[in-house]
C-alpha cells in the first residue's frame, strides 16, 4: 500500500480523523494525499472569475489543518481540484495511482444520528475504489482480528482483495469469514478458492435475508478490530442503499473501522 487519499471536508472530526489517516500511513510507508474537491455554480452572465480565488483558500485550509497534525515519517501532500465529486474522485485516484480512500463516515453531516453522510455515501456507493471507513474519534490502533462478510466467496478479481492482504500482511491479522446464505444464493457461491483461502483462519456459516443482517448476528461474538465487505449490486450495503444518507439506528458497526473492497465479480 503505497498511496493513501483522505478527503476533507468540514466536519468536527476532521483533524481526528487525518491523524489516524497519518498513523495509518506511518506503518506501511505510504504517501497521504490530503485533498479537497470544489465546484462552481456561476449564475450566466458573472463577470468574475472565482476558480483561482477558491482554489487558494483551499489549498490555504488544506495547509492550515495539515499543521495541525503530527505528520513526522508520513510524506502528506495537499491538493484541490475542481469538478463534480464522485467523477473528479476517481480521476484523482486514478492519476494518483491511490490504494485506498481513507473516509470519515460525515465530511460535512452535523446530524448525530446520521452513519454514513451524503458526501461519503456517495463515495462509497457510486466509486468503485477500496475504502477504509473511519469511526468518528476512533485513535489508531493495530488491526489484529478481522470479520470478513460476503454472501458468495467466487472471486474472478483476485487483485480486488490486495488491500486486505496488505492489512492482514502488516498487522500479522487473523481474518475470519462470514459466508452468510441469502435468498440470492447460487450453487457454488461457498466454494473459496485459493486466493481467498490463503488469507482465511476459520469460515463460519450463516443463514440471513441480506450480509448485513449476518454482520449483524455475528459481530459481537468475533468482536473484531475490522469489519471487511464488499461493494456489489447486491452485497452489504444492499440494505442500506436506498438513499447516499445511512443512519446509525441502520448500522450497528458505527465504533468499527469498514474496510470496503471493489466488486470481486
Amino acid at each position: 500500500m503505497k498511496s493513501i487519499l483522505v478527503p476533507v471536508g468540514s466536519s468536527k472530526n476532521a483533524e481526528s480523523h487525518l491523524q489516524y489517516a497519518v498513523d495509518f500511513a506511518r506503518v506501511f510507508g505510504a504517501k497521504l494525499y490530503v485533498v479537497q474537491i470544489f465546484n462552481v455554480y456561476t449564475k450566466a452572465g458573472t463577470m468574475i472569475k472565482v476558480d483561482h480565488i477558491l482554489e487558494r483558500e483551499s489549498l490555504s485550509f488544506l495547509k492550515e489543518h495539515v499543521a495541525k497534525i503530527d505528520t513526522k515519517g508520513v510524506e502528506v501532500i495537499v491538493k484541490t481540484f475542481k469538478g463534480k465529486l464522485v467523477d473528479t474522485i476517481e480521476l484523482a485516484c486514478e492519476a494518483l495511482d491511490i490504494d485506498l480512500i481513507l473516509l470519515e463516515p460525515r465530511t460535512n453531516s452535523i446530524k448525530d444520528e446520521v452513519y454514513l453522510g451524503k458526501t461519503s455515501g456517495k463515495i462509497i456507493k457510486q466509486t468503485n475504489i477500496p475504502a477504509l471507513i473511519i469511526p468518528e474519534g476512533y485513535t489508531y490502533r493495530p488491526i489484529i482480528y478481522i470479520l470478513m462478510a460476503l454472501k458468495s466467496a467466487q472471486i474472478k478479481k483476485p487483485e480486488a482483495l490486495q488491500p486486505l492482504k496488505d492489512i492482514k500482511n502488516q498487522f500479522k491479522s487473523i481474518v475470519n469469514l462470514l459466508l452468510v446464505k441469502t435468498t440470492f444464493y447460487n450453487e457454488g457461491d461457498f466454494d473459496v478458492n485459493e486466493n481467498l483461502a490463503a488469507l482465511i483462519t476459520k469460515t463460519t456459516y450463516s443463514e440471513n435475508p441480506t450480509t448485513f443482517q449476518g454482520v449483524l448476528e455475528h459481530h459481537q461474538a468475533n468482536k473484531p478490530d475490522l469489519l471487511c465487505v464488499v461493494r456489489r449490486k447486491r452485497g452489504f450495503f444492499t440494505k442500506l442503499w436506498e438513499s447516499n444518507t445511512i443512519l446509525k439506528k441502520d448500522f450497528h458497526s458505527s465504533s468499527l473501522p469498514v474496510l470496503v473492497l471493489s466488486g470481486l465479480k
